[in-house]
């Protein structure tokens, strides 16, 4: 079909059963299947691939909180008078414009960040987001200690970020380990505690996953590294804002937070640095020795301001906000498994932020049932955005089959969420993966009583 028709944005594809199980195969290889997963793969990575909304085509309805989250409107309110009439430059010292913007700037450092977290207000570094406060705290530390300690410790499911800080640690000669998680998706303490080294200077463990949703047991983590004279960073970006954190309490060093992540700006966050017991990191960039020395630049004054009013909001309203998606996401899970066989939920049912839900559906390609659900905006767990086939990683590392971790979906919920958005997404999803299992040979194959692993597939 011409690409530039308005048809071709339609396709279809539908397949018979039957035709396909007799014709293509009789039972089917490995490679048919690898071949029909590429042709889903990539017909769904056509039409998922960016396009521009028509003029008079509605918006889909917003069900990734864990991408990112709207800007709360109090949160703009509060930054609109420093892009416009207070410009100043924090860091200047000697006129009205540097003084208004420092005390907005510190305002949110101290009495919204800081209070967050039980924190002091001198521990709170500015950063432009949670990328830059994980990259900063894992090679940070591991620098500055490198003459004495070289080993680094942490999960095969933190964020790309995290992952990828330790493999360039790796090709300057650090060790790290990664240690594996349960089928849960929590960490196991004991391998914990039996890996740490006396050459060891750093763990660093996410406290909620992004993924699955699973919350990791940061306070006895904490415990732990603080008895082995060990620092403990942990990636806050999932976390902060949503569940109660208090730093002194779980012995956290380092902690990671992210603005949009809370209803806040793009492009800002924070990185907690502990100043009891000292904790020492070399600076990534230098320059005017802004943020104590460890963060060389100008403050974006509105966006810090628009990071301490999101805390702020965020620690009123916790309480409210975390009992109304604990509702929301029942409500969703409740009436998908329900009314839908064969649904897994990935990660621990109870450690868990409940506003993060990650259901592997059976017998469905993920990229699939993404296409079919278009007006619901939502993410898959597996790769269909790059050229990979591979499954997600973090899905891999809890165990997940293959097939299961292909057919994941991730759903958000989050502050602006309401009841009929999340109704509408679950009859949307369950009559989707109906549809799309009648058109699959394996759910015949199942139906009719036969154990698809018990097949020794053939091949050619």
């Amino acid at each position: 079909a011409d690409p530039k028709s308005p048809g071709s944005q339609r396709l279809k594809l539908s397949f018979s059963r039957k035709a396909l199980s007799q014709s293509f195969f009789s039972r089917p290889c490995k490679q048919e299947t690898m071949a029909l997963r590429l042709i889903g793969f990539l017909c769904a990575a056509e039409l998922i691939k960016k396009q521009e909304l028509g003029k008079d085509e509605l918006r889909p309805l917003y069900m990734d909180f864990q991408a990112t989250t709207p800007m709360d409107p109090r949160v703009l309110d509060a930054m609109l008078p420093y892009q416009v009439n207070y410009y100043g430059n924090p860091h200047s010292r000697t006129h009205a414009y540097g003084w208004e913007s420092e005390t907005a700037m510190e305002t949110a450092r101290k009495q919204q960040v800081a209070d967050l977290i039980a924190a002091d207000p001198r521990e709170i570094i500015f950063t432009s987001g949670a990328t830059e406060s994980n990259n900063m705290a894992i090679k940070g530390v591991a620098r500055f200690y490198q003459s004495k300690k070289r080993h680094v410790i942490t999960t095969q499911t933190e964020h790309k970020c995290v992952l990828d800080s330790c493999r360039v640690l790796e090709a300057e000669g650090f060790d790290v380990t990664y240690l594996p998680v349960q089928k849960n998706g929590l960490l196991d303490l004991e391998l914990l505690e039996a890996s740490i080294r006396p050459d060891t200077s750093l763990v660093s463990v996410m406290t909620v996953n992004n993924e699955i949703g699973v919350k990791q047991p940061i306070k006895e983590i904490g415990q732990i590294c603080r008895s082995k004279g060990v620092y403990f960073h942990t990636d806050g970006a999932q976390a902060i804002g949503k569940i109660p954190i208090n730093v002194s309490d779980c012995k956290i060093d380092l902690m990671s937070i992210s603005g949009h992540k809370i209803y806040g700006p793009k492009g800002v966050g924070a990185l907690y640095v502990r100043r009891r017991p000292r904790v020492r990191l070399e600076p990534l960039q230098n320059g005017g020795g802004q943020e104590r020395g460890l963060r060389s630049g100008t403050v974006p004054t509105p966006l810090a301001v628009g990071l301490g009013v999101a805390c702020s909001i965020a620690q009123k309203e916790m309480e409210y906000d975390h009992n109304r998606v604990s509702a929301l996401a029942r409500r969703l899970v409740e009436k998908i498994t329900s009314e839908t066989p064969d649904v897994i939920m990935n990660g621990d049912p109870e450690q868990r932020y409940p506003g993060c839900i990650n259901l592997s559906f059976a017998y469905v390609e993920g990229e699939s049932l993404l296409m079919a659900l278009k007006d619901v905006a939502l993410s898959s767990g597996s790769a269909c955005t790059s050229a990979s086939l591979e499954p997600s990683y973090v899905l891999r590392a809890i165990g997940t089959d293959e097939d299961l971790a292909h057919s994941s979906i991730r759903f958000g919920i989050g502050r602006f969420t309401t009841e009929e958005e999340v109704d509408y997404t679950a009859n949307k999803c369950i009559q989707q993966v109906r549809r799309l299992r009648e058109m699959s040979p394996l759910w015949e194959m199942v139906q009719e009583g036969i154990d698809l692993k018990s097949i020794k597939w053939t091949q050619h």
